[in-house]
């Protein structure tokens, strides 16, 4: 076969270095494109859009799944596709793919790689796929075809389903020796999505590094180092259902996946994925900045000192700091973030504790990474400074972290009793809240000769998993009324049940008094969905969801909630079908509701939104586009949104930020979006072609998914004024991209108060606001709690000189500092506030401990003049505290060094304090501990302390023979 078009590689295949990866990288993606007329996609950032139960990217096909589920909406991009190419970034570190553990063991697992792929839509199948990727392997990269084998889906008699021979007779056809040509079972070559969905049967091709004529079929899935998976092509014709039975899909489509690194390595002659020129760059720069030999490859018991394995570790770890970093998951406390920061923190590890490298070698590793990945991956490069500070903030945190955690797990030993075990609990403190890494807990109780209580750790860990299990991240079933299976949305479009016309939700107005005004709606009931099937007919007490075929509704999306309200049939006023969430799947808005009659397909039905729900949605929405544009305008052009919620009753909003929001710049915030409300704007939406709405100059847009037309949402200009050529309209307010539901003029907003601002990871920052009547009340709590921290203060400045009543003074400082963290009111008031009340708090503490000092002095004279140079005192004494008890013992020992003290105190609670010191001349035969000890158990009660100090309590039934037990103990010590 002659191939008129080549791939742009020098040298060829078998020279000293072979093509590069960037050489190999683009040959694949131009092959496809140039060559069989995909589609070129950009990758799709590592942080998974609209899908909650990932926790990162971890497959090429993740962006496209709607598409194979069904669920992608008609009118969107994503739909028009048919055949696609791309190089995806992925991450398996957490979660069901995981790789983290094994990375820098071997030299093939990565944390980051990247997925050469090329799918298929309903277009070409096994014929047209297995064609391509043989054309490209044997004749565009020229790989000897005795070096490959492929191999296919050899049946599965359990499930009826038998051998893929189409898949096998297409290879045969293509020349592939049969004898290279291997069935295998379900577990290597059948793949699925889940555990539930598309799937289907796969062919896998497979490289022999060896070759020189032999046959290696017997080596292919048999974990051998020297035959390895390239490529896996995967034909998607089955769904698995719920109850594990697999029915056909009605459109097929191929997804395909090779690892961009594997193949580097075949075509670059090594054996290692870190000898090519992805990894070489970052090793050489690893070398130059640690104290360690140089990268020598090597593995296992051959890895002395585990060197090696470190260089690996941290040039995979480093890889894929920059790649989540640039795609906005930043090391955190749950999630992606949580596994990121182990990633980070492993890496900082191996840095410091084998290679021996200074603090700041991990982030000096960052333009190496953007010089091997920037080309093809750009956003690295216009991150790159970013990506290092990032890093070594986090880096410096651990270190620090260690260090605390090091003086942590010392002290807790010293406090131990002989032949115990560590505590569980301060080991899962150090793991969960410091970060510690559990393997260098171990170690280091090793080192001290002691093991952790590992049982009652992993019962915690149990504990934490299932406290943490729930919402759609433990793989929760979606709601089966609203969200429609792949054959359900086949049936509904092979019958040409039209997609659901939900332009009336946008059909409003402003009434003559300044009220909105939501039109009627009439539909008919064009099926019922219920238990993941589609019914004509549901009856009465259950719930379903309603296709129409127009709604006023609005659908969840966007960030928006979806509307409620009710529905009744047409001339039957009097039976209300209540409408509790609305959702899109599909193009088909489907309105969960709770059948009170029989409801059937053909029923017409008149539809009424719950307006004031709404509106307040309509407000929020509008005041988020307010608040988002004022936050660029303070905090800079570089505020990116990362994403944001809106309910009735309040909006939530995250974004970019280099560092912490001040209170001044929070005031900034609110006074630009109270000067939008008091303009009034006209809020301009309308609905345009989404080539001609990523033109506009400053258009504010999410990375997800939009619809063709879009609805372009601009506020004070006209939307036409911001699509002319040049114009720079957008620049200077708000241009947004958006389908939600919006006010017509800024005015209605009435007012906004962000009441809550923090910093969900290092970079991202959240923000709450309320809106409308519920600003105006979170202002006047600011004004009256304001009011409250004033009049503290004034108090706070009178000379008190009562110990009760400078307490007083000191829990209201506490209640009011509860009251101001917990209450609705603006954020930079409640910061303000809070400064002041812990400086409140500080100054009141430091009265009562003036106070208690002097009175304590006070006793302490009396008790001196009482028993003149003693060796033991032991009294009772009124004190309204065992603080105040123990200064007094404290005083009279300063004052009289060789004399050892016990004081008790009965309170009018019947209770008995206690609090004694012995003389350090007495020690160690005499200890605090102990004597409190003896003399609290007299009393019933329990003490604890120090061979010097010791304060417990008890009940005042035993005082008396308390006060004796001391004096009989002291003497027997003395």
């Amino acid at each position: 076969l002659e191939v008129p078009w080549r791939w742009r590689c020098s040298p060829r295949r078998g020279g000293a270095a072979g093509p590069s990866a960037g050489q190999i990288r683009a040959a694949f993606l131009r092959f496809f494109e140039e060559r069989h007329g995909h589609r070129r996609l950009p990758s799709a950032p590592v942080r998974p859009r609209g899908d909650p139960r990932l926790l990162f990217v971890n497959a090429g096909m993740n962006q496209f799944k709607p598409i194979f589920l069904g669920t992608v909406h008609p009118r969107s991009e994503l739909a028009q596709h048919r055949r696609v190419v791309n190089s995806q970034k992925c991450v398996r570190a957490g979660g069901k793919h995981n790789d983290l553990e094994d990375v820098g063991r071997d030299t093939y697992h990565h944390t980051f790689f990247e997925m050469l792929g090329n799918w298929s839509f309903g277009d070409y199948f096994k014929e047209e796929a297995c064609s391509m990727a043989w054309e490209l392997l044997t004749e565009v990269y020229e790989i000897p075809r005795d070096r490959l084998y492929v191999t296919y889906f050899g049946g599965d008699p359990s499930l009826g389903l038998s051998a893929d021979e189409e898949c096998r007779d297409v290879w045969l056809r293509l020349g592939v020796p049969a004898s290279h040509v291997l069935p295998f079972p379900l577990k290597d070559n059948f793949w699925e999505m889940g555990d539930t969905g598309p799937c289907g049967p796969c062919t896998e091709i497979h490289y022999d590094h060896v070759g020189g004529g032999r046959n290696a079929a017997a080596l292919v899935n048999q974990g051998s180092p020297d035959v390895v998976e390239i490529w896996n092509l995967v034909f998607m014709q089955y769904s698995r259902e719920v109850e594990g039975n697999l029915l056909p899909l009605p459109q097929h489509h191929v997804d395909t996946g090779m690892g961009l690194e594997r193949l580097v390595t075949v075509l670059q002659n090594k054996r290692s994925n870190y000898d090519t020129d992805l990894f070489t760059p970052i090793l050489d720069a690893i070398h130059k900045g640690c104290r360690a030999p140089r990268y020598q490859g090597l593995v296992g018991n051959a890895d002395v000192g585990r060197v090696n394995m470190a260089y690996r570790v941290v040039a995979d770890h480093v890889r894929t700091l920059c790649v989540c970093i640039t795609d906005g998951i930043y090391p955190g406390f749950s999630g992606a973030e949580l596994v990121l920061r182990r990633i980070l923190r492993r890496a900082v590890r191996f840095c410091s504790e084998v290679l021996q490298a200074p603090p700041g070698l991990l982030a000096s590793l960052v333009p190496t990474v953007v010089e091997v990945l920037g080309d093809a991956y750009p956003e690295l490069t216009r991150n790159a400074s970013q990506i290092k500070d990032i890093i070594n903030e986090n880096e410096a945190a651990f270190l620090s972290s260690l260090e605390r955690g090091r003086r942590i797990i010392e002290r807790t030993v010293q406090q131990m009793e002989p032949s115990t075990n560590f505590p569980a609990e301060v080991a899962w403190s150090l793991y969960g809240s410091l970060g510690f890494p559990l393997d260098l807990i171990d170690l280091m109780l090793e080192e001290k000769g002691i093991s952790l209580d590992s049982a009652a750790f992993n019962e915690l860990a149990l504990e934490d998993a299932k406290r943490k299990a729930g919402g759609p991240q433990a793989g929760q079933p979606r709601n089966t009324n609203t969200h429609l299976d792949v054959h359900s949305l086949a049936w509904l479009q092979g019958s040409n049940v039209p997609a659901t016309d939900d332009s009336p939700k946008y059909a409003y107005a402003l009434g003559q008094h300044g009220h909105y005004e939501f039109s009627p709606c009439q539909a008919t009931v064009l099926m019922l969905y219920r238990d993941q099937s589609l019914h004509k007919e549901v009856g009465a007490g259950q719930r379903c969801g309603v296709i129409l075929d127009r709604t006023n509704f609005y659908a969840e999306q966007g960030g928006q909630d979806s509307d409620q309200g009710y529905m009744i049939r047409v001339g039957q006023q009097d039976v209300l079908f209540p409408v509790e969430s609305v959702h899109l799947c599909g193009g088909y808005v489907i309105h969960e509701v709770t059948a009170v009659e029989t409801l059937r397909a053909g029923d017409q039905v008149q539809l009424f939104v719950d307006e004031a729900r709404r509106l307040a949605c309509m407000r929020n929405h509008t005041a988020t586009h307010l608040l988002n544009f004022a936050l660029r305008r303070v905090l800079g052009d570089s505020t990116e949104q990362r994403g944001s919620h809106v309910t009735p009753e309040r909006l939530r909003f995250d974004f970019d930020t280099k560092g912490h929001v001040t209170v001044e710049q929070l005031q900034q915030v609110e006074q630009v979006v109270q000067d939008l409300i008091q303009k009034n704007e006209v809020v301009h939406m309308a609905e345009v072609p989404l080539t001609m709405a990523r033109r506009v100059q400053g258009l504010r847009a999410v990375d997800e998914g939009y619809p063709d037309p879009v609805r372009i949402v601009s506020l004070g200009v006209p939307v036409e004024n911001v699509l002319t050529c040049d114009s720079k309209a957008a620049m200077q307010t708000s241009v947004e991209l958006c389908c939600g539901t919006h006010l017509l003029q800024t005015g209605s907003v009435e007012d906004l108060a962000i009441i809550n601002e923090r910093q969900l990871v290092k970079g991202i920052s959240r923000v709450i606001a309320v809106t409308g009547g519920q600003a105006k009340e979170a202002r006047e709590v600011g004004q009256c709690l304001a009011m409250e921290v004033d009049s503290v203060s004034l108090r706070m400045k009178q000379r008190i000189t009562s110990i009760p009543e400078m307490q007083n003074l000191s829990k209201e400082v506490g209640q009011l500092t509860k009251v101001v963290a917990s209450t609705a009111m603006p954020q930079w008031q409640r910061k303000d506030l809070q400064t002041i009340l812990k400086a409140l708090q500080r100054t009141a503490n430091t009265a009562i401990k003036k106070l208690e000092l002097q009175q304590a002095e006070k006793v302490a004279q009396i008790l001196l003049a009482k028993y003149c140079n003693q060796p033991v005192i032991i009294d009772t004494i009124p004190a309204d505290s065992l603080s105040i008890l123990m200064k007094v013992v404290n005083q009279l020992c300063d004052k009289s060094p060789g004399t050892s003290v016990l004081l008790l105190s009965p309170q009018a609670s019947g209770e008995v304090l206690c609090a004694c010191q012995v003389s350090k001349s007495c020690l160690p035969a005499f200890s605090a501990a102990d004597w409190a000890v003896a003399v609290c158990t007299q009393m019933e009660g329990k003490a604890g302390g120090s061979p010097i100090v010791a304060k417990g309590s008890g009940n005042a039934k035993g005082m008396q023979g308390a006060l004796t037990t001391a004096l009989e103990f002291a003497q027997s010590k003395l």
